[in-house]
């Protein structure tokens, strides 16, 4: 496949790009008279801006065994319509993916796709049950070649089972992504502890509950001299431990979704299961906690949690509710609103953030590569001053629990190239 992208903003200067065979070809200006006859199909780049194709280190496809939900087909589709050409499929299938075989056949799942990468994550433990170890070894020597492993949704709250986790991926090079959550700390939790919970009703889910496990973690990661991840941190004091570990050269990494640098727990007075979450959203001032932790790097990545649910599991009372959001076709849009318009990040940044940062900690060595002549062409084309409406009857995704539903964005993805192939352009 031959495309020549025209006109499209590079670094601040207008430039066409031409792929081929799966590579960028070429990168100049009005390439047009030496490709355009070679067969080479158009794809006009007017007013956009080219970025490198975004990796999510967090994404719940479902499959196997949750097909109601999203498959890794549909989860593809919704990956590449907002702008991703890689994604992480999260271990809480059923079977659980706790072993080679079912890394394997999700690995395989996504590569007869064809939308995508797809790396599977493996579960730290049997079951996602906090006890015992699951094969971490023969799913890293796999042909899915798993290094990143998580029970995400279920934190591995027993510290002896996390050193030995821990310990065991230092063979591999492995990393250890953590759902920060004390689970005798938020028995019942429904949403963020604080003034709206009590108004509510609603049990809350204090911040402590995230922190506790962030703090003992990062020291455990210290003390065995290992690799840590913590997903989806959402408190202004999770940022400050993340903060301090750094600053003593602990190996830890944090990602922040998009919903949490835009929502805020005042939505829960609407009793819409819509904005429940886990973790919950959080005050306004989290939320600039976490703008401004993303900004100086404490914060290493933006990452979906896309939580694909289906209807019956969120049109119920708040209380009966599964947790959980659409997050892969509108999180580029809400970070440049939250992020890029605000001049809180540059491109720079924002490509780090979405890309080269994500791909380094997963070890997706094919992603993450700078737009030059030679690299993969995975790209994303980002239109700044496209406005659009979040509608949830249109998202590609097979599940429909967006909280965007009705929002207005200023800028949306226009197209999408994976591995030379041009998986998404916009109508």
């Amino acid at each position: 496949m031959k495309y020549l992208i025209t006109d499209t903003f590079l670094k601040n200067e207008k430039v066409d790009i031409a792929v081929k065979d799966g590579l960028i070809l070429e990168i100049g200006q009005n390439l047009g008279e030496q490709f355009a006859n070679d067969g080479f199909e158009i794809v006009s780049g007017k007013e956009t801006i080219a970025l490198q194709g975004l990796v999510d280190l967090h994404t719940h496809l479902r499959e196997p065994g949750k097909e109601d939900s999203e498959t890794v087909e549909t989860g593809s589709m919704a990956a590449a319509k907002g702008g991703f050409t890689a994604v992480s499929a999260m271990a809480n299938t059923s079977p659980v993916a706790d072993t080679a075989g079912v890394v394997e056949q999700v690995f395989r799942l996504g590569q007869e796709c064809g939308l995508t990468d797809v790396y599977p994550i493996g579960a730290v433990t049997k079951g996602l049950l906090g006890k015992e170890l699951a094969e971490l070894g023969a799913m890293a020597d796999s042909v899915a070649q798993v290094r990143v492993f998580s029970d995400d949704g279920n934190c591995v709250s027993d510290a002896l089972v996390m050193r030995r986790a821990l310990e065991y991926i230092k063979k591999f090079n492995g990393v250890i992504a953590q759902h920060a959550q004390d689970p005798t700390l938020t028995v019942d939790a429904q949403m963020n502890e604080g003034i709206i919970s009590s108004q509510l009703g609603l049990k809350g889910w204090p911040a402590v509950a995230e922190e506790a496990i962030i703090a003992r973690d990062v020291l455990l990661t210290d003390h065995v001299q290992s690799r840590l991840h913590v997903c989806h941190l959402t408190t202004a004091g999770g940022v400050e431990i993340i903060r301090w570990a750094k600053a003593r050269g602990i190996n830890v990494t944090a990602e922040v979704t998009p919903h949490h640098l835009l929502l805020t727990d005042e939505l829960a007075k609407s009793y819409d299961p819509i904005f429940k979450v886990n973790p919950p959203l959080r005050t306004e001032r989290d939320v600039m906690a976490l703008r401004e932790g993303l900004a100086d790097g404490t914060i290493d990545i933006i990452a979906t949690d896309h939580a694909p649910h289906p209807a019956e599991s969120k049109e119920c009372e708040w209380q009966y509710a599964a947790f959980g959001m659409l997050g892969l076709e509108t999180a580029l849009s809400v970070v440049w609103q939250t992020m890029i318009d605000t001049k809180l990040m540059d491109l720079e940044e924002l490509e780090k953030r979405m890309s080269t940062n994500p791909a380094r900690i997963g070890q997706y060595h094919r992603q993450g590569q700078p737009i030059i002549k030679g690299a993969p062409a995975n790209l994303t084309l980002f239109a700044p001053n496209k406005s659009w409406k979040v509608d949830r009857d249109l998202v590609a995704s097979k599940s429909k629990n967006t909280p965007f539903h009705g929002m207005h964005f200023g800028g949306s993805v226009v197209a999408t190239f994976f591995n030379g192939r041009k998986t998404w352009v916009a109508k």
